[in-house]
């Protein structure tokens, strides 16, 4: 099989189903995030014979049974970098604990380029505005080991406080900016456009689709009243509402839930101000 994109979830339907296939499986152009390495673990230990191989390359030997297995599920790089982005938007201090370094590379460069500050030990990844001028960026999301999409819309909500015209150019998915037009009535200033703004044309360049952002800062967010249109945009309007002056009201926080385990334990943590109804 060669899959046209290296999609997570088409990558990781191959290997369920391959691995209690008859014979050999050769998926090409496959996804490699670590979450599908991951997966590739708990099934090796189910019993599952599967070899990874250069340029994108799975092999799936087929065997007659699986097996239980215990297992201890990788960090959540998403949400490490979702806390990372509010500490910046915020000029804030947070400790994520359990987030691990080799997962987010891509994002830690993207963090100190913008002049945020990390430090990371044994427990986790401390995250921090070391004070001063946040710098723009040119970005384009990708697959792994490129700038994952899912990190994009919490990182825009921080580069509303960077200085001058940061650009962000989304690949993987094509409406992963439609979020940004909330932000609007928080203050952002942030113009979108159907052209490719990256290094090189997408395959969404002639797709007639919203897939390129243009941020200005600094700007001073206000309270606005929004409503959660998905998990990612969701929990970037909640980075919105705590870097605002005033009191906002998110509507729909139920989608937050689904990605973002005992949020409000954690915006507790952090001291944030905020009521749930």
């Amino acid at each position: 099989m060669h899959l046209p994109y290296p999609s997570v979830g088409a990558t990781e339907q191959v290997l369920l189903t391959a691995v209690r296939a008859r014979g050999l499986t050769t998926l090409r152009n496959a996804a490699i995030e670590p979450e599908i390495m991951d997966l590739i673990a708990i099934l090796q230990k189910m019993g599952a014979i599967i070899s990874v191989q250069t340029d994108r390359v799975i092999t799936v030997e087929g065997v007659a049974r699986l097996g239980g297995f215990d297992h201890l599920a990788i960090p959540d790089r998403i949400e490490a970098g979702s806390y990372a982005c509010a500490a910046l938007a915020t000029q804030g201090d947070i400790y994520v604990r359990g987030a691990q370094q080799l997962p987010m590379m891509p994002f830690l460069n993207v963090f100190r380029r913008i002049g945020g500050a990390f430090d990371v030990d044994d427990g986790g990844i401390r995250f921090w505005h070391p004070g001063g001028t946040l710098l723009a960026i040119a970005l384009e999301t990708d697959v792994h080991p490129g700038f994952m999409t899912d990190w994009q819309q919490p990182l825009v909500v921080a580069l509303t406080q960077t200085t001058r015209l940061s650009i962000v150019h989304a690949t993987v998915y094509e409406n992963r900016l439609g979020f940004t037009d909330a932000l609007l009535d928080s203050g952002a200033q942030i113009q979108t456009y159907r052209e490719c703004l990256g290094g090189s044309p997408c395959r969404f360049g002639r797709a007639n689709c919203q897939h390129s952002a243009v941020i200005s800062g600094p700007t001073r967010l206000r309270a606005a009243e929004i409503t959660v249109p998905d998990l990612r945009g969701g929990f970037s309007y909640l980075i919105a509402a705590l870097a605002a002056e005033g009191r906002s009201t998110v509507h729909g926080i139920d989608f937050i839930y689904r990605g973002y385990e005992r949020f409000s334990e954690k915006l507790d943590a952090l001291g944030a101000a905020y009521m749930l109804n």
